[in-house]
C-alpha cells in the first residue's frame, strides 16, 4: 500500500504504572489520524483507572486523582477509539508499552484489540542511527518539533506523528513509498537496507 494513501492513527497513553500484567491501568490515550500529512480525526480524553495514582506517578504526567475522578471508564471510551482506530496503521513512540495496556483494557471490556500495522517511531530512531537518545522528547526537539505538554497524550501523540512525518520524508528519498517497503526499517540500520536497495 503506498504510504501517501495509509490513513495513520498516531497514538499515545499515559497509564498508572509501567505494566498492566503489574496492575497498571491507562489513565488518558489520545490518537491523531492522518493520511499523506494532512488531518483526518482526533480523540483525546482522560480516563478513570478506578484505582488510586501513586505520586511517583503523577509527578511524570502530571495527572491527579482529581483530574481523572468523574472522566469516563475504558469500556465508555473503547466504542470511539475501536472506531477511530479502524482501518488505520497505528502509530507511536515505543509502541510495545502502548499496545500492551490497550490490548489489556480492551481483553478487560471482552473485546479484542484490532489487528492492525504498527509503525514504531522509537524503533525507526534507534535504526536510522541518527540521534544519540532516542527519547521522544529528545528527538523532537532536534528535529526543532516543540516538545511542550511532553508526556501528557495529545501532546506525545502530535511529536510522533511529526517525527513519522520527517521519516518519511527521508526514506522517501531512497525510494521508500509503500507500507511493505517501510516495515524493514523499524528491525534493520538503515545505512544496511538503503545500500541493498
Amino acid at each position: 500500500m503506498l504510504l501517501k494513501e495509509v490513513k495513520f492513527a498516531c497514538l499515545d497513553t499515559e497509564t498508572t504504572g509501567l505494566s498492566p500484567l503489574e496492575g497498571g491501568r491507562i489513565c488518558e490515550v489520545a490518537v491523531s489520524v492522518s493520511q499523506g500529512g494532512r488531518p483526518v480525526d482526533e480523540f483525546a480524553t482522560l480516563v478513570n483507572p478506578q484505582m488510586p495514582m501513586h505520586p511517583d506517578v503523577i509527578a511524570i504526567h502530571g495527572i491527579t486523582n482529581e483530574m481523572v475522578k468523574t472522566a469516563p471508564v475504558f469500556a465508555a471510551v473503547l466504542p470511539k477509539l475501536a472506531g477511530i482506530l479502524d482501518g488505520c496503521v497505528v502509530v507511536a513512540h515505543n509502541a510495545d508499552f502502548d499496545l500492551a495496556f490497550l490490548r489489556y483494557e480492551f481483553e478487560q471490556c471482552g473485546m479484542k484489540f484490532p489487528p492492525c500495522p504498527v509503525v514504531d517511531t522509537l524503533k525507526l530512531a534507534k535504526k536510522s542511527g541518527r540521534f544519540e537518545k532516542n527519547r521522544l522528547g529528545f528527538i523532537a526537539e532536534k528535529l526543532g518539533i516543540s516538545a511542550a505538554g511532553w508526556h501528557r497524550a495529545m501532546a506525545d501523540t502530535k511529536m510522533a506523528e511529526q517525527i513519522l512525518y520527517y521519516f518519511l520524508v527521508e526514506l522517501s528519498k531512497h525510494g521508500v513509498t509503500t507500507l511493505e517497503q517501510l516495515e524493514p526499517f523499524q528491525t534493520k540500520r538503515w545505512k544496511d537496507l538503503v545500500v541493498n536497495q
